[in-house]
């Protein structure tokens, strides 16, 4: 399974972005949706993706004298799952964190500085709440989330549809008394 290394690289990170919920994308696809990778770093993440297994070949096709190819995500490769998180240290997970909310942040600011950017009209939303739970009823509350998501990648571009990016997170409160605890109530936009 791949490490948290292997798919949190700030790069590799927003090719995986931009290849999930498209079917297939070819390089140059992906450097039209990357204009700011250049070419040399693109075609070297994609190469680790693919040795990787995270990314496979969908299609070859000889274009003026090179070998196109198409890509796309195998979703179940492209996490890292429970035993790699287990023997991640503590400072692998703050790396780790630290990459995925600076990906998260660059997101966010690639979007607002689009001059057509309407955070209010096209539905941004960053929310925060708590919730009480056992390990079960947590573990019940992840496989929800994650299956509501998943059952969402499905869909095709067109038809008046947006692609939206969801990020999920989930932290433990250190805080076991609950005073001053969150109720759930919306944090922001």
């Amino acid at each position: 399974m791949p490490t948290a290394n292997l798919l949190l690289h700030p790069v590799r990170m927003r090719i995986l972005q931009a290849l999930v919920g498209a079917d297939e994308l070819t390089t140059a696809q992906l450097r039209d949706r990357l204009p700011d990778v250049p070419p040399a770093t693109m075609y070297r993440h994609i190469a680790t993706l693919t040795q990787a297994g995270i990314l496979e070949v969908v299609h070859e096709r000889q274009v003026r004298g090179t070998v196109e190819r198409s890509y796309r995500v195998r979703q179940e490769k492209a996490v890292v799952d429970a035993d790699a998180r287990t023997a991640m240290t503590k400072d692998d997970h703050r790396q780790a964190f630290t990459v995925f909310t600076g990906a998260l942040m660059a997101d966010f600011d690639r979007y607002l500085s689009r001059d057509d950017a309407d955070p209010a009209r096209e539905g941004v939303v960053y929310r925060q709440g708590a919730v009480w739970l056992t390990d079960d009823e947590f573990a019940e509350l992840v496989e929800e989330v994650e299956a509501v998501v998943a059952r969402r990648t499905h869909t095709a571009p067109g038809d008046g549809r947006t692609r939206h990016i969801i990020s999920f997170v989930v932290l433990p409160d250190n805080n076991p008394t609950g005073a001053g605890a969150d109720t759930g109530a919306d944090t922001g936009g």
